[in-house]
Formats: structure tokens, C-alpha cells, sequence
């Protein structure tokens, strides 16, 4: 992600000087390039995994088959609803996120630096923007999982019990807005290009190969890690890793599952500790 984002920074981002205003040229550019990152993201491992079948169901982690003929989902099929969903309103709300931060920058309420002002910053903030974007998920995602933010909005994301890379950035529109929206943190902190470029890749790039629904991709000899089964077990029993490995959210919130059957039995015992305390309050 780190790599694409100087690769997008260097070759196709709009200039200073187009920024300094929204225009459609420039915004629908930004569109078209998000568009194609999200294509690749998703739809290569989507067609390697699931279509072409290249590994089977080796390091899948539920062998069962995405979701058909269920009113559940749009067009009762899971893959074309998590297509439309990801790649028709993800890449919009994305787009119209990145083209403020360019004019923000642009007009001078987001302070922008280069490498050659200070070198020992921009790295910092390299390695920063990962354990940021890992906290501010987790505490976003654990307040998505409340009331009826769960009931109107997040529940869309959790009808993937099962998933695949388009499942990643399926969900309500209101849901992708407050996704995206970690990258407000650069209007209060100096920051390069790069830097809001790799957190907002940390959705758009990361979010779909987070839910390959594979522990990994074995291309020949050589396996890439991908598919995250922390956030696995999320999708299946729903009230447990809120957060991921980086961010003590879930040792808190005592909500970890680690896979185990004594995992399962603990998991269980909250969810049904939470629905007594919903109907109490009901």
C-alpha cells in the first residue's frame, strides 16, 4: 500500500495548481484511477479464488460457497451485491474524500511538507498512519455495533457471514463515509501527500484483501499473505474482534476470540449477556 501510494502520488494525482478548486476533470480522474485500484484489489483475487478456482479451498478459512438466491442480499446473490456496493458507491464516497484533502492542501488548511523538510517526520508518520488507521477502525467499528447504528447502517456489512474480497468495502453508504473519514487527522497534523494517500489505501486497498476469505494466495511456489482470520471470526459470531491484533480493543471490551472452542464458548456467553441487557432496556 505504502508503495502504491507514492506510485499514485507520483504519476496520477492532479497538480497543485488544478486542486485549488473543485472541477469534474480532476475529481472524475481521481474516480477513474480509485476505480481501477479497487478492481485490482478486488477483482484479481476475486477472479483467482473464486472464479478460476487456482487453489481450491486450500487456506480457506469456510469452505462453504458465497451466498445465492437469498433475498438477503441485492439481486439475491452475494458476489453482485458486494460488487455494486464496492465498486459503485465506495469508489464515489472515496473519490469525494481524496478531492478535499487535495484542496485542502491546496488552499491551506492542511499543512503539507516534503521529504527534504524533514526526513526523520515523514518516516515517523509513515510508520504512524498504520496504528492509526488500526485504532481508529477499531473504535469506529466497536460504536458501529451499538443501537441502531448496527440495526440501519452496519448490518449491511454482516450480511457477508462468509466472504470474499468484494465483501470488504460492501456496506451502507453512511458506514463508508465514517470509514474514509480518518483521514480528517491531516488537517491538524503537517503531513506529505504519501502519508493521506496511504491511509486512504488502508480502505481501499486493504479493506478487500483483508476479506479474501484465504488465509493466503499461493501463487506457484510462493504464498502472499492475505485474509485476516481475526476479522474472520468477526463476520461469524459478529459480537467479538472489533479491533485487530495492533489495538488492545478487544482485551478491554473483553470481546477477543482466538479461534478455540473455549473462544467460541466465551463469545457466547457475551452475546447472550448483550442481548439481555438490549431487551432490558427495550
Amino acid at each position: 500500500m505504502l508503495v502504491t501510494a507514492i506510485a499514485v502520488w507520483k504519476w496520477f494525482s492532479p497538480t497543485p495548481a488544478e486542486v485549488e478548486s473543485f472541477r469534474p476533470g480532476w475529481m472524475l480522474e481521481i474516480w477513474v484511477r480509485n476505480v481501477v485500484l479497487l478492481l485490482l484489489a478486488a477483482g484479481i483475487p476475486h477472479l483467482w479464488l473464486y472464479v478460476w478456482r487456482r487453489q481450491g479451498d486450500d487456506l480457506r478459512y469456510d469452505a462453504r460457497p458465497l451466498g445465492r438466491n437469498k433475498r438477503l442480499f441485492l439481486f439475491d446473490d452475494q458476489v453482485k451485491d458486494n460488487v455494486f456496493l464496492s465498486l459503485v458507491q465506495a469508489p464515489i464516497v472515496a473519490s469525494l474524500w481524496e478531492a478535499g484533502g487535495w484542496w485542502a492542501y491546496a488552499n491551506g488548511h492542511a499543512a503539507v511538507f516534503l521529504f527534504a523538510d524533514n526526513p526523520v517526520w515523514f518516516v515517523v508518520l509513515v510508520a504512524l498512519v498504520p496504528i492509526y488507521s488500526a485504532f481508529y477502525f477499531s473504535t469506529h467499528h466497536w460504536l458501529l455495533h451499538r443501537g441502531p447504528m448496527y440495526t440501519h447502517v452496519h448490518s449491511w456489512h454482516h450480511r457477508n457471514v462468509n466472504m470474499g474480497p468484494w465483501s470488504g468495502l460492501a456496506m451502507h453508504p453512511l458506514e463508508q463515509v465514517v470509514l474514509f473519514s480518518d483521514v480528517v487527522v491531516f488537517l491538524v497534523i503537517a503531513s506529505h501527500p504519501v502519508h493521506f494517500l496511504f491511509a486512504m489505501l488502508h480502505h481501499t486497498m486493504g479493506a478487500p484483501l483483508s476479506h479474501t476469505g484465504y488465509d493466503g494466495v499461493r501463487v506457484g511456489p510462493v504464498t502472499v499473505p492475505v485474509g485476516d482470520f481475526h476479522h474472520q471470526l468477526h463476520h461469524r459470531f459478529i459480537e467479538c474482534n472489533y479491533g485487530g491484533f495492533e489495538t488492545p480493543h478487544d482485551d478491554v471490551l473483553g470481546s477477543f476470540h482466538d479461534g478455540t472452542a473455549a473462544g467460541d464458548e466465551r463469545i457466547a456467553v457475551r452475546r447472550r449477556q448483550l442481548s439481555a441487557a438490549k431487551r432490558s432496556r427495550s
